[in-house]
């Protein structure tokens, strides 16, 4: 569907009501305008993340928003318009970013308006489909590994998933803090993290990391569940868990407490320091974005229904506007 837009419409992809991917079906729909203190963006790449399924499937967004909704946080791509007071940016930059986060922010459309410091300006030597991989899963493991856990040289840290889309990154981040980086994932892709600076790998299908792993100082898991209890017995004394899903009743906090461990529920959120913090590791040759496949806007039911295998390497993206 491949219909013109006039000057006060645009086209993004919207759900009306919970279940499966096809519930997605692209629409025309009004082209929001900026307030004050925000930009509107062209939109050339939105990332497509798992809390965009997990979303769409729920029919709700955390924050409570229900459909007529559209998906998305990770955005890439041109100012179009900007609002009143905006002296970050000017009409014609390049910027990428995860505006609103938990907040709808529609990123599956051609224009998105949000909050100027949820932008920064898109990196050196990447395209807008790179840079629209980047933001949330980027943003996830930056604050994760540096604000909330601050990494330090010499320190072990094991990375779940570590071929996924926060996975590859986190890698990458740990290494770039000089730390000793662990990952559990299939051998097929263990290649590709070595190429990106993991020391040491556990196919998870073959091996049990809770018998090989010990003295971990940090656990970065994006998987939870029965992981949880198994991560907490490769922690040293005073190690730091970070979970990116919440805790519920299944994890087991009174272990975690009579061994001493930190455990930390983490949100990732807005963060326009953090975006320049990560496009000074991807400009110094540090951190780069590993992109598993493009769609367009029309097949975003195609992407939901890749990224749902959970078989991916990297990012999935949507591209929207040439």
């Amino acid at each position: 569907m491949d219909q013109a837009t006039s000057p006060s419409t645009m086209r993004a992809v919207s759900q009306d009501a919970a279940g499966t991917p096809e519930v997605l079906k692209v629409v025309e729909t009004q082209r929001p305008v900026p307030g004050l203190g925000e930009i509107l963006v062209r939109v050339h790449a939105a990332g497509v993340n798992p809390t965009d399924w997990k979303t769409r499937e729920r029919g709700v967004f955390a924050t409570g928003a229900r459909p007529p909704f559209t998906l998305g946080f990770d955005v890439a791509g041109v100012v179009e318009a900007v609002g009143g007071g905006v002296t970050l940016f000017e009409v014609g930059d390049e910027v990428f970013g995860m505006p609103r986060f938990p907040h709808p922010a529609g990123a599956y459309a051609e224009y998105v308006a949000a909050p100027t410091r949820h932008f920064a300006p898109r990196p050196k030597g990447l395209d807008h489909i790179q840079a629209g991989a980047l933001p949330l899963a980027s943003l996830t493991a930056w604050q994760a590994l540096v604000d909330t856990a601050n990494v330090q040289p010499g320190q072990r840290v094991l990375i779940h998933a570590a071929a996924g889309g926060v996975g590859h990154l986190a890698v990458q981040i740990a290494k770039a803090r000089g730390a000793y980086v662990i990952g559990t994932a299939s051998a097929a892709k263990h290649e590709l993290l070595r190429s990106l600076g993991a020391d040491e790998l556990i196919d998870y299908r073959t091996q049990d990391f809770t018998e090989t792993l010990r003295d971990v100082d940090v656990v970065l898991d994006t998987l939870g569940g029965p992981n949880w209890a198994r991560s907490l017995q490769t922690l040293r004394l005073g190690g730091t868990l970070i979970s990116i899903l919440p805790l519920d009743d299944t994890f087991p906090a009174k272990e975690a407490e009579a061994a001493g461990i930190r455990v930390v529920f983490m949100l990732v959120e807005p963060d326009h320091a953090g975006l320049r913090e990560v496009t000074s590791l991807v400009e110094g040759g540090r951190l780069r974005v590993i992109v598993d496949e493009v769609f367009p806007l029309e097949e975003a039911v195609r992407a939901h229904t890749l990224g749902e295998i959970g078989r991916t390497t990297g990012k999935i993206v949507l591209s929207i506007t040439p």
